[in-house]
């Protein structure tokens, strides 16, 4: 039986240390300030920015929350971002994907300003990750790092599967990992001989978006199993990886939920934080 990774354990000790700065801060006379932007009535982003807002209020961190109409037209939306570029109490600003059809995601992550663009979609930032040079990176594959950090699991010369090249999580995943000396491999739809590729990984990490994707035999003997996937299966929450079936073959793995899920917004906190930290004293 593997050990569980426990991303509620990591992102409540993250938190707790956001809290902390964020007090620290606070007696300085600097607020950390976290604008979220929401257009329509998508019911999965109004839980994702419900959360957001609860996160800040529970570690200090002002929430300023932007809910647009679906009607909204880029021109308002962009004019709305140039605003909170432009405040300087706004330490960080994320607009909730995905867009109602009419706006073009592309234009809105680059009218975000690098510094407060705390999710690090902006072009500018997915370059400085690309050279390891970075402040933030997207928060998902940031988390992996924490938890992989956390329960001292070393990357440094072990081969590295990653199933996924978006660029939310997939290519991101794959630099993080070879900016801490993993030798990594990514995986997509055109692989050739996906299990036999998977089945060498060391540590493996899937974020295809199909459930129990990832079955025992694409998954070698004590490997690290990091499951991505928030996918429905006859009415139950599961992620991308068999569970039941890889959890006796892997030494370590995460469940869903409870897994990466709780290090997203934890990682998001972390973030805006850091944006604080650089726009107020420059560190």
């Amino acid at each position: 039986m593997s050990n569980i990774i426990d991303g509620k354990v990591v992102s409540a000790y993250i938190k707790d240390n956001v809290a902390k700065e964020v007090s620290a801060l606070k007696e300085k006379g600097i607020e950390t300030c976290l604008a979220v932007i929401l257009v329509g009535s998508d019911p999965a982003s109004q839980i994702y920015v419900a959360n957001k807002k609860k996160a800040c209020e529970a570690l200090g961190i002002v929430s300023k929350e932007f809910v647009l109409p679906e009607t909204t037209t880029e021109e308002e939306l962009l004019s709305l971002i140039e605003k909170l570029n432009n405040d300087k109490s706004v330490n960080g600003i994320l607009c909730q994907l995905p867009l109602p059809r009419g706006l073009d995601e592309r234009v809105v992550i680059n009218a975000i300003s690098p510094l407060k663009d705390v999710d690090a979609f902006h072009p500018s930032n997915v370059g400085k990750i690309m050279i390891g040079d970075y402040d933030f990176a997207p928060c998902t594959p940031a988390g992996i790092m924490e938890m992989l950090d956390y329960y001292n699991i070393s990357v440094e010369g072990k081969n590295c599967v990653v199933i996924g090249r978006s660029n939310i999580v997939g290519k991101p995943m794959s630099l993080l990992l070879l900016h801490k000396n993993g030798t990594v491999t990514t995986c997509h739809s055109r692989t050739k001989e996906l299990k036999e590729v998977c089945s060498k990984a060391d540590i493996l990490v899937a974020a295809v978006g199909k459930a129990n994707f990832v079955t025992a035999d694409m998954v070698k003997e004590g490997a690290v199993v990091i499951d991505v996937g928030m996918n429905r299966s006859e009415g139950k929450l599961c992620g991308d990886v068999d569970f039941q079936a890889v959890k006796d073959k892997a030494s370590f793995i995460t469940p869903v939920p409870g897994g990466v899920g709780p290090m997203t917004i934890a990682v998001l906190m972390k973030n805006t934080l850091t944006a604080a930290k650089k726009q107020n004293l420059g560190i």
